[in-house]
């Protein structure tokens, strides 16, 4: 791999054209990865072009492009789906590489709170899966539906109903509510998937993510339900 030219010593012109180039390949990345449910670099890699293409917006701000990766969430919905739009923006998490990553964001939540003493902050493993929302209303599951592009997912609440983990009903349940989570699978889960796909003579899926994610986001139910997915509830959206 090339060795990339420091962001402060390159010019605008170069600046400008990194951007389109970074602009368009994590576009195409973000396609494999949230579409198709089959990334072709690694985790780290992908977050590496990342961190790029917002070090240059941070050195240049009046060149950020309105395609740019920054400014957008997930991918939009593939064919094949119906569209639901969230009610409530259905954002993600950023990443942190560093102590001073760290310390940055503590510096912004300070300022953001106006706080000036102690924060305490509490931390927790994260299920790395598929985002999914699921809306019931006066208790009886209605909806279900991935993030998409944050603003617009995709409809699988046929899928969503052969994972053992999702209540079709809830006692005592506000008249709306949505929960949101994560559809995953366990490492254990995974690597029997794995076997039985090479039993078959089909392709193995890459990490527990995809199986989960392409697992949810097959057009036939009866595939889902085949799967050994799992459901994990971490907050709520609309709430009336």
């Amino acid at each position: 791999m090339t060795e990339q030219k420091p962001v402060a010593d390159l010019t605008r012109e170069e600046a400008a054209q990194e951007l389109a180039q970074l602009a368009s390949e994590i576009a195409k990345h973000d396609a494999a990865y949230h579409q198709k449910d089959a990334p072709v670099v690694s985790d780290a890699a992908y977050d590496a072009l990342r961190r790029r293409n917002e070090a240059l917006e941070a050195e240049f701000p009046d060149l950020v492009r309105e395609d740019s990766p920054t400014k957008k969430v997930g991918f939009a919905v593939a064919d094949g789906f119906k569209k639901v739009t969230h009610r409530l923006p259905m954002l993600s998490r950023g990443n942190a590489f560093s102590d001073e990553d760290v310390l940055e964001f503590d510096a912004r939540t300070r300022k953001f709170l106006s706080l000036g003493g102690p924060v305490c902050y509490t931390a927790e493993p994260k299920i790395d899966g598929l985002s999914l929302s699921l809306r019931y209303e006066n208790g009886v599951l209605v909806q279900a539906a991935t993030r998409g592009d944050g603003a617009v997912g995709e409809n699988v609440t046929t899928n969503a109903r052969t994972i053992s983990d999702i209540p079709q009903r809830l006692e005592n349940a506000p008249s709306v509510l949505e929960v949101r989570g994560e559809v995953y699978m366990s490492h254990a889960d995974f690597a029997a998937l794995n076997e039985r796909q090479a039993e078959v003579g089909d392709k193995p899926f890459a990490n527990p993510r995809n199986a989960a994610a392409g697992s949810l986001r097959q057009l036939d139910s009866q595939i889902t339900k085949s799967r050994p997915l799992k459901f994990f509830a971490y907050a709520w959206g609309a709430l009336s």
